[in-house]
C-alpha cells in the first residue's frame, strides 16, 4: 500500500510563500512516481502550482477571514485527515499546527511576528500587524507539541522557537531560503556624476521602517549633503502608511518615491545602485539581501538576528540601530565620502544538525 503525504496550504497565495508551496510540490510530484507515494495537496486554487502526480483539495473559504482559518485548520482538517485515509505524513506549510490524524506531522514556521516588538506608530498605521505580533504566538502554540518536526530559514528562528515553545532543538530543522539572484548589467544611471545612489526594496508596511531611511535622509539634507539619491519601492498613497511617509518626507529632494517595480526593473536598480538599505525590524529572511549579495556592493543592515544570518558571506556590511536614523545617516554620510573602512564581512555560520539544503533532503528527514 502506498504511503500517503498530505500538504495543507490554503493561505499560500502570493510572494515568497507561494513560491515554497511550488518548490515543495515540484519535489513531491518527482517523487510520487520515483518512491511510489500517494501526494494530496489542500491549495487555495490548484493553478497556483499545478504540477503532476498529485491530487488536489481547493478552497476559498478560510481563507476570506481568521475565524474561517482556524476553523479550518482545527475543526475541518480532522474530519478531511478521516476522509482520506491513513496519512503517513502531514505537513503544514502555514505556521499553524493543525488537528489531523496521520502518523508523522510537521509544521513550516515561517512567521517571525512572534517576537517582532511593536511601537505605536504600528499601532495607528497597521492595527493587523500589531494583533498579528501579539496573538501569533496563541496561534502557534496549538498542537505544536504535536509534531515530529519544525521547519524554520535560519538557525536565529530556531533558537526562539525553542526558546518560546520549549520544543527540543532536534525536532526544529533549518532548512535556509533557496534564491536565484540573477546579475544584470548596470544601465547609465539617471542620476547626475558625483550622486551616490541608495536603494530600499519592501514592501508599504510599518514593520519594513521605511521612516528611519527618511529620517536619516532628512538629518543628511540638514547637513547640506543633498549630491544622493535614495529608491524606495513605496509611491505614497497605497495606505495610511505610505500616505504618512510621503506626507511627512515626500518634500526631500534626495527621496525618490518610485513605488513599485517588477523584478526585473528591481534587477536593474540593484545592478546601478551604490548600496542597500534593508531597516526591516522582522523578517524570516529578508530576500533582497540575498538578492543584492551577487553584486558585492555595500549593504547596511538592520542590526537583528535575520538580517546577521541573511548576510552571511558578504564582505562589505555593517549593521545600525533600526531605532536610530542619525547611526544611518552616518554610515551613509561615510560612503557618500568615499570612506568604506566601517564595512566588514559576514561570517558564515556552520548549520548545526538537524538541517537540509534542498527540498528532496527535506523529506527524507521528515520521513525517516
Amino acid at each position: 500500500m502506498r504511503k500517503t503525504i498530505v500538504i495543507s496550504a490554503v493561505n499560500l497565495v502570493e510572494a515568497g510563500p507561494l513560491t515554497i508551496l511550488r518548490e515543495c510540490l515540484a519535489c513531491l510530484s518527482i517523487m510520487a512516481v520515483a518512491d511510489n507515494y500517494r501526494v494530496i495537496a489542500l491549495v487555495y486554487k490548484q493553478s497556483l502550482a499545478d504540477f503532476p502526480n498529485i491530487e488536489y483539495i481547493e478552497t476559498q473559504w478560510p481563507k476570506k477571514r481568521w475565524v474561517n482559518r482556524l476553523w479550518y485548520e482545527y475543526v475541518s482538517m480532522r474530519s478531511i485527515s478521516r476522509q482520506i485515509g491513513p496519512v503517513y505524513l502531514w505537513f503544514s506549510l502555514h505556521d499553524t499546527s493543525p488537528s489531523v490524524i496521520a502518523e508523522r506531522r510537521a509544521v513550516y514556521c515561517h512567521n517571525a511576528f512572534p517576537f517582532y516588538r511593536w511601537k505605536l506608530h504600528d499601532l495607528l498605521f497597521a492595527p493587523k500587524i500589531v494583533l498579528f505580533a501579539l496573538f501569533s504566538e496563541y496561534i502557534y502554540r496549538p498542537n505544536i507539541q504535536h509534531n515530529n518536526y519544525l521547519v524554520v530559514q535560519q538557525q536565529w528562528l530556531r533558537e526562539a522557537f525553542h526558546r518560546l515553545f520549549a520544543i527540543p532543538i532536534a525536532k526544529i530543522i533549518v532548512a535556509p531560503a533557496r534564491v536565484t539572484a540573477k546579475t544584470v548589467s548596470a544601465l547609465e544611471k539617471e542620476e547626475k556624476p558625483g550622486f551616490y545612489s541608495f536603494m530600499f526594496a519592501g514592501s508599504p508596511n510599518s514593520h519594513k521602517n521605511f521612516e528611519v531611511i527618511c529620517q536619516a535622509a532628512a538629518l543628511l539634507e540638514q547637513r547640506g549633503l543633498v549630491h544622493f539619491k535614495v529608491h524606495l519601492t513605496v509611491k505614497g498613497d497605497e495606505n495610511k502608511y505610505a500616505q504618512w511617509l510621503h506626507r511627512k518626507w515626500g518634500h526631500l529632494q534626495s527621496l525618490d518615491f518610485m513605488g513599485f517595480v517588477t523584478r526585473e526593473q528591481l534587477e536593474v536598480y540593484y545592478a546601478s545602485c551604490d548600496c542597500l538599505i534593508f531597516p526591516s525590524k522582522t523578517e524570516s529572511w529578508g530576500l533582497p539581501i540575498t538578492e543584492f549579495s551577487v553584486y558585492g556592493k555595500p549593504m547596511l543592515l538592520a542590526d537583528l538576528p535575520y538580517a546577521h544570518d541573511t548576510a552571511a558571506g558578504n564582505s562589505s556590511v555593517s549593521f545600525f540601530d533600526p531605532d536610530d536614523p542619525q547611526a544611518l545617516a552616518t554610515q551613509m554620510g561615510a560612503l557618500m565620502g568615499g570612506d568604506e573602512s566601517f564595512l566588514h564581512a559576514v561570517e558564515k555560520e556552520k548549520l548545526v544538525e538537524p538541517f537540509v539544503l534542498n527540498w528532496t533532503d527535506l523529506f527524507h528527514k521528515l520521513l525517516q
